[in-house]
């Protein structure tokens, strides 16, 4: 890279560099991938960081994308195109189990809801398309937050003033959201019982796209009364089923 090559387009390399790495990383790989001097790289990244596009971590010397990325990204795939990829697959699912689908976004620390899905004679939920609600409290939200670098989900969450309380259930801190991600990581899928609506609860699994970033999550709502505890296994596992047929399209 010389000097004749425009700021926005070292800053594009930038982004676009740090998207394809499993985490944050030194300056200096940063640097030698875009082929900037080290100062040059770092009064870059300074710039990039007060727009909220890298994050810093000072304690690890890494950086690493930014919340505004993901906003960006997330914005993108709020279009036409994610939409008309999954609505057939909410529609299958609703017609298969008989209980209300959903596909949503993180949008910041929220879960924005895309598209939802009924069977003929729904639960009354307060989730409708365009409903906002904090993400670590949303089954869908922690499937999306499992699938973030740990760094990027610090930056989300850094203080206890952080986590919304609704319920007085779900995360309060750092440490427990991490846990709870790990684990649910772990099993494939999340789930959420009453931390939104009492007696009602939702299992939700991630797509994520070529690089392995989060894209969307497809949910499932119940109330917890119409389905026993033995059953909500295959719900889950057909909830997966879903967001995995969500990620081979993504990647089509």
């Amino acid at each position: 890279m010389n000097g004749n090559v425009p700021a926005s387009t070292r800053t594009l390399r930038v982004l676009t560099f740090l998207a394809t790495q499993p985490g944050p990383v030194p300056m200096e790989r940063i640097a030698s991938a875009v082929g900037l001097p080290r100062s040059s790289t770092y009064h870059l990244l300074k710039a990039m960081i007060s727009e909220g596009f890298v994050v810093h971590l000072p304690e690890e010397k890494r950086y690493g994308l930014g919340v505004a990325a993901f906003e960006i990204g997330s914005a993108y795939l709020r279009h036409d195109p994610l939409e008309r990829l999954a609505r057939p697959l909410l529609a299958q699912l609703v017609a298969e189990i008989g209980q209300t689908a959903h596909l949503g976004v993180l949008h910041g620390r929220e879960l924005v809801y895309l598209l939802k899905e009924q069977p003929p004679r729904p639960v009354t939920l307060v989730t409708d398309v365009g409903v906002r609600l904090p993400a670590t409290l949303t089954a869908s939200g922690r499937a999306l937050l499992a699938e973030l670098p740990p760094a990027q989900v610090r930056a989300l969450f850094p203080t206890p003033e952080s986590f919304v309380r609704r319920t007085e259930q779900g995360p309060q801190t750092l440490t427990q959201l991490r846990r709870i991600l790990a684990d649910e990581k772990r099993q494939g899928y999340a789930v959420e019982d009453s931390h939104i609506t009492p007696g009602v609860a939702s299992v939700a699994s991630a797509a994520v796209d070529h690089a392995g970033h989060p894209v969307a999550a497809i949910s499932v709502t119940f109330r917890t009364d119409a389905i026993p505890s033995s059953e909500r296994f295959l719900l889950a596992r057909r909830t997966r089923q879903a967001a995995d047929a969500l990620t081979r399209r993504l990647r089509g």
